[in-house]
């Protein structure tokens, strides 16, 4: 392991250039592009490529066998799961050049996104929302919602601390967390949290 004031395994590339923050862990066969911005206490799990316009926030948590490509930013304290996929080209093909046709894609902070799952490009997944293991994400995802399937959709709530919330997908209803003491309002199809 190399130690500056971060850290990096023998067997990572992290190329010159790549902007990493205090206390990050870059582990086993990764690859950090030159262009990252990577913030303070990251976890780059075995096998992980990060690419040149790619911004992960401060206390992101990215597990083995992830690709973050190009135009893909994540913000503060996202928790990307085993093997799961970003993209970045929404009709690939390998005999037509579309890098100029990258699309953004924005994973807001807190966010879950499960093992194996699929977020295809160009959507913007909200604060605290939690991506089922396996689901495929093609459209945008609201705060805190818990969705799963293939396409997904949502079946419910997520708290920021992680537990299901007891309140149904549309309606209306209040929630406490008991571990963080946030409260939650539904108010038709949006969810709602602040502190007491």
């Amino acid at each position: 392991m190399t130690q500056t004031s971060y850290t990096v395994h023998s067997s990572a590339i992290v190329d010159d250039g790549a902007q990493i923050g205090e206390g990050s862990r870059i582990w086993h066969f990764a690859h950090v592009c030159s262009g990252a911005q990577i913030g303070k206490g990251v976890s780059l799990g075995q096998n992980v490529f990060v690419g040149n316009k790619v911004i992960i926030g401060d206390k992101c948590k990215i597990q083995n066998n992830v690709s973050v490509y190009d135009n893909v930013f994540l913000e503060e304290g996202v928790f990307c799961g085993p093997s799961m996929v970003f993209t970045n080209v929404y009709n690939p093909r390998s005999l037509i050049e579309r890098k100029s046709e990258y699309r953004d894609t924005l994973i807001k902070r807190g966010a879950t996104l499960g093992a194996n799952c699929t977020i295809v490009c160009g959507v913007t997944v909200g604060e605290f929302a939690f991506v089922g293991a396996g689901a495929v994400i093609n459209k945008d995802v609201k705060p805190y919602a818990l969705m799963v399937g293939v396409p997904a959709r949502q079946v419910g709530w997520m708290s920021a601390y992680g537990e299901q919330i007891p309140l149904p997908v549309t309606g209306t209803g209040e929630y406490t967390c008991p571990h963080t003491g946030q409260h939650y309002r539904l108010n038709d199809h949006t969810l709602e949290c602040s502190s007491k």
